[in-house]
């Protein structure tokens, strides 16, 4: 059961849901579930995987697995001791109302998914940009429609290479699938490209009815100048995107260090993602003094 529960939450993480897996680590007595019985929970998941034992116990501990997945955004973790019987005493122990008598002690982790970018457009930036993620343990996918711009030799590491064009790629998605990444960075070495792929994936969010905010849609960057996103603006605008959409997109991308080489914008790029992955701005002053 151990290695499915694992197997489902890897599953949950692929597509970007945050998990939070809780353990029996530790018991004594009369319990119900074993030193190693888990249970996995992901974000927006109605259903569970594995078991802790079942009966009061678990119903306890999956109600804290949700309360930390709609409160937590870092990684988190905690352990908790559970008397099963309703008079159960000492240090941190919850009582429950439950004849076993025993105490089990849980481990209840939350994992959050690594960032995945996809790069829309294999040129120098997007070589740089996957060696810069792939140092970070994020990551990262291309689609471009040349070959030769998007085969394992340009990107060893990739976790997807889309060799299609622009269209074949839009076609190919719905707003579910599309949000399997966390960034996608438009890159491409020819304008009108990148033009229609950012209007094709503000479709996509469009038509999602639930979500005009883009709060659950991919972030979107655009390499650039402000004359090229004027232009970029104005088609949109013509295809009636939503203002509110469009406001979403980040362009010219990466945090202003004066990066002008390929490697220094991967490093601009990398950092705001970064920044706005954890929800810190580059401007705070504060942030070592953080906990």
């Amino acid at each position: 059961m151990t290695k499915q529960t694992l197997a489902w939450a890897l599953d949950k993480l692929a597509l970007r849901r945050k998990v939070v897996i809780a353990s029996v680590v530790q018991t004594s007595g009369s319990v119900p579930g074993k030193v190693g019985a888990r249970l996995a929970i992901a974000e927006s998941i109605d259903d569970f995987h594995g078991t802790v034992g079942g009966a009061g116990l678990e119903m306890k501990v999956i109600d804290r697995c949700r309360e930390i997945l709609a409160n937590f955004v870092e990684p988190y973790g905690e352990i908790q001791t559970f008397g099963l019987n309703k008079g159960a005493k000492g240090y941190e122990v919850q009582p429950l109302d439950s004849l076993c008598g025993g105490r089990v002690t849980v481990s209840i982790e939350m994992i959050v998914p690594p960032p995945h970018v996809l790069m829309m457009g294999g040129g120098h930036c997007a070589n740089s940009l996957a060696k810069t993620i792939t140092s970070l343990n994020w990551n990262h996918s291309v689609t471009d429609s040349r070959q030769e711009y998007c085969d394992e030799i340009s990107f060893p590491k990739a976790t997807e290479l889309l060799h299609s064009s622009v269209n074949g790629f839009l076609n190919g998605e719905t707003y579910d699938s599309i949000k399997r990444f966390s960034d996608i960075l438009l890159l491409g070495h020819d304008w009108s490209e990148d033009q229609e792929r950012l209007l094709g994936l503000l479709r996509l969010c469009q038509e999602n009815k639930s979500d005009l905010d883009g709060i659950n849609f991919p972030r979107i960057g655009v390499i650039g100048s402000r004359s090229k996103w004027q232009a970029f603006s104005k088609a949109a605008e013509h295809e009636g995107i939503e203002s509110k959409l469009l406001d979403q997109v980040i362009c010219p991308i990466g945090i202003n260090i004066g990066a002008e080489s390929p490697e220094e914008i991967a490093i601009a790029v990398t950092a705001q993602i970064l920044s706005l992955s954890k929800g810190v701005s580059p401007e705070d002053k504060n942030w070592r003094d953080s906990d």
